[in-house]
């Protein structure tokens, strides 16, 4: 069975592979009219239309991010580091959906501004989770969104603002690093 979910994840990473290859060098999908399409163009195709977006990816690095927050304010500090690194897979998954973003003053690369955001401000958030600071934690976090704003803005989607959460995404979660329940 855990083979099976395997398989499946590689296939999956690969056909998602395919389609960034297929979209950077945006080779034709649909044939030209009067001409069949093949079998591959037609999966392609078919795998276009129902691959997530870098909207839906994002979403889910919100919500990572905003349960960092919480976690490293309550100064649990492993599901702090738990939260962090599922940001950092998960930006690293956005870029991979869409390497370059077409913008008025050309392309953006987004792996560039990914590398400087992961190697400098979430290093520091790691530093601080490690460290157990909070306050290292706080003003760590904050300056994360401050680069957050700057790819927004740089992508030409300056009404992206992140902020501090105010309450968690998901309150299933429990925050508190002493709790027990359940077991």
């Amino acid at each position: 069975m855990k083979t099976t979910v395997v398989s499946k994840l590689a296939l999956c990473a690969g056909l998602i592979l395919l389609i960034t290859v297929l979209e950077r060098h945006r080779l034709p999908l649909v044939a030209a009219e009067n001409q069949p399409q093949s079998a591959v163009e037609k999966d392609v195709a078919r795998l276009k239309s129902v691959a997530t977006d870098q909207s839906h990816v994002m979403a889910d690095v919100g919500y990572h991010f905003a349960n960092l927050w919480f976690a490293g304010d309550k100064k649990n500090w492993p599901l702090a580091k738990f939260y962090l690194d599922e940001t950092r897979s998960h930006l690293k998954w956005a870029v991979r959906v869409i390497p370059v973003r077409k913008t008025k003053a050309g392309d953006l690369e987004l792996q560039g501004i990914l590398d400087a955001v992961d190697n400098s401000m979430l290093s520091e958030v790691g530093k601080s989770i490690e460290n157990k600071d909070v306050d290292g934690f706080r003003a760590s976090y904050r300056k994360s969104l401050e680069g957050c704003y700057s790819c927004h803005k740089a992508a030409e989607k300056p009404y992206l603002r992140p902020q501090i959460p105010s309450a968690p995404p998901q309150p299933i979660i429990n925050f508190d690093p002493d709790a027990r329940w359940p077991e």
